[in-house]
């Protein structure tokens, strides 16, 4: 049955206009994106279809040209609308973010991290230079590394932090496997970084790392090295 004869308190849109998108299953989101299904499926049959095949949205939206393109109808037009909505999910996050006062809102840092860092196919260490007031100067991307490792270079960090004039930082990496558990690299690293940090007087907040679900934090694990 095609969704314009379902009641007008199923239809996707109209949930959403009443119910907020929150309410809205992953399929039914992706129903409004895709906007029609195809010969004999309704676009929630289709997005239902479409979630299955790639194993969830995380997938989906992390997905290749190529792999997005492979089936489904899904064509280009749908994969440059898709990398448009996700880019202009992550500036809106950045510029939310610039307004907050960072460290004390650990949770716009978790979500900042994750728009930015959660559909990466690579391993990113990137790191939030903050001025006095813990106020964003600015999100880089300093290392990029493959699907299971990045070199980072503590003197890299150290460069970049006297560039911006930073009193502080946050640091933050992506598990691409999904599993955000750190690993003792990724505590060595740390505590590597915050030693050099420490020799130009800027404070080394945390370090988050990204994954499925909420972005881990070192620092609430009691894992930043004195």
């Amino acid at each position: 049955m095609s969704i314009k004869h379902w009641p007008a308190q199923e239809r996707p849109r109209e949930k959403l206009i009443h119910q907020g998108a929150s309410a809205l299953s992953d399929a039914e989101l992706l129903a409004i994106f895709l906007r029609t299904g195809t010969q004999g499926l309704s676009a929630v049959e289709l997005a239902r279809r479409v979630l299955t095949h790639f194993g969830g949205l995380r997938s989906l939206m992390s997905s290749s040209r190529e792999e997005f393109c492979q089936g489904f109808g899904l064509g280009d037009a749908k994969y440059t609308q898709l990398q448009a909505v996700l880019e202009m999910s992550k500036r809106h996050q950045q510029e939310q973010l610039m307004r907050e006062t960072i460290f004390t809102s650990a949770q716009h840092v978790r979500t900042y991290l994750s728009a930015q860092l959660r559909h990466s196919q690579r391993e990113v260490f990137a790191v939030l230079f903050l001025d006095t007031q813990h106020r964003l100067i600015r999100y880089q991307e300093l290392f990029m590394g493959t699907i299971d490792s990045a070199a980072v270079h503590p003197r890299e960090v150290v460069k970049a932090a006297l560039k911006h004039n930073a009193a502080a930082v946050i640091l933050a990496h992506n598990h691409p496997s999904g599993i955000a558990e750190p690993s003792q690299a990724d505590i060595s690293i740390t505590g590597k970084i915050k030693q050099a940090l420490d020799l130009i007087d800027v404070r080394l907040l945390d370090h988050f790392v990204v994954g499925d679900g909420s972005p881990v934090s070192l620092a609430e694990m009691g894992l930043l090295q004195c």
